[in-house]
């Protein structure tokens, strides 16, 4: 039996990207989830995909089809990263909305939006692995936000 305390901690020795996928719920009001697994699967077609645990709350949204944002954080929004990541009745408290080609919102701050349809979820285990088609796209400056060993980070040019 893998002791899973270790093995998280071991996952976390990669630095990964920090995103919030953007969406509405069920009552049609924006709502988001914090993911460090974000990445892009193919060029031709435009697929990206996150992995999401079936035990967060935001997992029962992601059905086929459903049009969801990835928003890409900079180093300067490590407080929204932790908003996201926590439950609450009122996610996006705060944040600076935007609207989107899809029918979900974007985090107006962010540094890279995906807007995306639900292409396909397949199970990963204790997670959802959700691949979405991207139908637009935008990016501009900024330093990404890290997750490593546990904490947020900025990114360090080499």
């Amino acid at each position: 039996m893998l002791d899973t305390r270790e093995l998280r901690n071991a996952f976390g020795v990669l630095p990964t990207g920090v995103a919030v996928v953007s969406l509405h719920d069920e009552a049609g009001r924006p709502t988001g989830v914090t993911v460090g697994s974000f990445s892009s699967l193919s060029l031709t077609p435009a697929l990206c995909l996150f992995s999401l645990g079936k035990n967060q709350g935001s997992a029962r949204l992601f059905t086929p089809g459903v049009p969801f944002v990835v928003n890409v954080l900079s180093h300067q929004l490590t407080d929204v990263a932790w908003q996201f990541a926590k439950p609450s009745d009122d996610k996006c408290a705060g944040v600076a909305l935007a609207a989107t080609a899809v029918d979900a919102p974007r985090l107006r701050d962010a540094i890279a939006h995906f807007a995306c349809h639900a292409h396909a979820i397949h199970d990963g285990g204790d997670h959802i692995i959700v691949v979405g088609e991207i139908v637009d796209f935008d990016h501009g400056d900024g330093e990404a936000l890290v997750f490593y060993r546990g904490g947020m980070h900025k990114t360090a040019p080499v």
